[in-house]
């Protein structure tokens, strides 16, 4: 009744037209496009430079990675936690690779594809670039379950759902979590790819982009401590006034940073897509009037306060 939905689309002989069905897909923490593993033969890189049961043991685990990592399974929250321990058997023996032979970097190639509008896929001879994707991914699937937890599926009406306190409580540990990993790839993986292998990484692997989901996801977490410090009676007004200043600065580095990234050269031509960086300024820009409001709540809560410990002061002082 007057919805684009409700108005058939036909072809040129008359018959309706079968449209795809589409999901708008809620949104509670901002969630780059995921980056999965495509299969690649090992074999032939590492025949003659590891034991066969190590190339077995690699390829093995990294095809388990590629099988799991399918959109279907990655929408179910049991679906990301077997990702999650698929990457965590995998990362040991990748590391342990990497160290004892460093003739790998330039000899075998390992290929990922953006799971984003485009599907790119990037193939780069380089075992540090395997590392970095890994622990991207790690980062990405625990933003992923992030997003699932605080969006409650037992309820149809919006206006009567709530999140439980267990749940946010969760969901602050992994927006840690996920930061901790970016922060590792800034730091300690990126240090060791050649240059002519940065100038070819994706965009979403580039140091600003990770710097700036890292501290985004920095200020969330700590924007969820401040909705639990507010909602608890024992939390004191210098710790509700704590949280409000650093989610205050993170989220203004967030935002330099974002600014800094996307007028440069790199970044300009792609974060993955222009929808990317349109839902990531959608969501800066939501979390800014929640920031607002919340500090505006910690103001009354202040001016609420003061007068009452004056007074009680005044009354210690009689």
């Amino acid at each position: 009744m007057g919805c684009t939905s409700s108005i058939p689309g036909r072809y040129k002989n008359g018959r309706r037209k079968k449209k795809k069905g589409s999901r708008i897909a809620e949104v509670a923490v901002f969630v780059p496009c995921l980056r999965i593993p495509v299969a690649v033969d090992l074999q032939q890189g590492l025949r003659g430079i590891v034991g066969r049961e190590v190339v077995d043991r690699i390829m093995q685990r990294r095809s388990r990675i590629v099988l799991l990592a399918q959109e279907n399974v990655l929408e179910a929250v049991e679906g990301i936690l077997e990702v999650q321990r698929a990457l965590e058997d995998y990362l040991p023996v990748l590391i342990g690779l990497i160290e004892k032979e460093r003739r790998l970097e330039a000899l075998v190639e390992f290929k990922w594809r953006s799971l984003g509008d485009n599907g790119q896929e990037i193939c780069l001879a380089s075992a540090w670039y395997e590392l970095l994707s890994v622990i991207h991914m790690m980062a990405m699937l625990s933003l992923l379950q992030a997003n699932q937890l605080l969006i409650p599926k037992d309820c149809a009406d919006a206006r009567e759902r709530k999140v439980s306190e267990d749940a946010k409580k969760v969901a602050v540990d992994l927006l840690l979590k996920a930061s901790g990993f970016l922060e590792y790839n800034i730091h300690h993986i990126l240090v060791h790819l050649p240059i002519h292998i940065r100038r070819n990484l994706p965009k979403d692997l580039q140091e600003g982009v990770l710097e700036a989901i890292s501290i985004q996801a920095l200020a969330q977490g700590v924007e969820m401590q401040l909705g639990l410090a507010m909602e608890c009676e024992k939390a004191t007004l210098p710790v509700k006034r704590r949280l409000a200043c650093e989610e205050v600065i993170y989220f203004a580095q967030d935002a330099k940073t974002a600014m800094q990234t996307e007028g440069s050269s790199s970044y300009s031509l792609n974060i993955s897509t222009l929808k990317q960086r349109q839902l990531h300024t959608i969501i800066m820009v939501w979390f800014s009037e929640r920031v607002v409001n919340q500090m505006i709540k910690l103001v009354q809560c202040a001016a609420i306060l003061l007068p009452m410990t004056s007074s009680s002061r005044a009354n210690e002082l009689v």
